[in-house]
């Protein structure tokens, strides 16, 4: 009796850390975590169409993550979405004429913000915008353009 309670109690304690683990594991393919990091400093870049970006979507520079999308708004005087990126404060060198682009992981993948450094001897700080920007390539539109122009051809 006391050897199938045993048993039945390893059981129910395997089960657990098999639930623990799967949370974890879904929590980091989701780039969702139970920490927030508040640390760092943050920048503002301004684009005509984000296409799918996301809140919390890396930041990368040279294919390094230095940090992440904290917010996304929009400005109604522009008519363009305002991203607030939150970058980690060891990468505090950032040239004030760096360019933002808006990349897509793969051909259907998640977008992401990748930053291509300038030259200028100037730094980025904490609240200033990249005034350098390319939006994201939406996959709808080009298709789109490739048809019309294909259309066009065709016509002559």
């Amino acid at each position: 009796m006391a050897r199938i309670r045993l048993t039945e109690i390893l059981v129910g304690a395997f089960m657990v850390l098999g639930f623990v683990a799967l949370f974890f594991l879904a929590m980091r393919v989701s780039n969702l975590s139970l920490a927030t990091a508040e640390d760092g400093y943050s920048l503002t870049a301004k684009f005509d169409n984000i296409g799918s970006l996301r809140v919390r979507a890396p930041v990368t520079m040279a294919g390094v993550r230095v940090g992440r999308v904290a917010a996304i708004g929009f400005d109604q005087e522009t008519y363009q979405a305002v991203v607030t990126l939150r970058i980690a404060e060891q990468y505090d060198q950032i040239p004030t004429d760096t360019f933002a682009n808006i990349f897509t992981a793969g051909l259907l993948g998640e977008q992401y913000i990748g930053l291509d450094p300038g030259a200028s001897p100037d730094m980025l700080s904490n609240g200033d915008r990249i005034e350098f920007t390319q939006s994201a390539l939406v996959l709808e539109q080009m298709i789109g353009q490739f048809l019309l122009s294909k259309a066009e051809e065709g016509g002559k």
